[in-house]
């Protein structure tokens, strides 16, 4: 069985383009458009980059880099909470034989 797909347009620097999702995801799509589109905006205001391409590489590799270091602030967080459950888990072993 397939999932139903509407068509939804979005603009990414007065260009608009059209895909397809489905209905649940359209709100997130749109919000994501969005997002693309004010990060690729502020880099083609900064005069440095003039090409579609080159702003939306820019764009690109600025999300990925936010993205891994996300990963890796969850990987510490993961760590550390892990860390503190075994050792609060210690104490309640230590104090149940005690």
């Amino acid at each position: 069985m397939t999932t139903p797909s509407e068509a939804v347009s979005i603009t990414i620097l007065d260009r608009k383009y059209q895909f397809a999702c489905a209905p649940e995801q359209r709100k997130d799509l749109l919000a994501a458009a969005q997002h693309l589109d004010e990060t690729m905006k502020e880099i083609k205001e900064s005069g440095r980059l003039m090409s579609l391409e080159r702003i939306a590489l820019q764009a690109a590799l600025n999300f990925s880099d936010e993205l891994l270091k996300l990963h890796r602030d969850l990987d510490i967080r993961t760590e550390k909470i892990d860390s503190r459950i075994r050792l609060l888990a210690d104490q309640l072993d230590d104090a149940l034989k005690g």
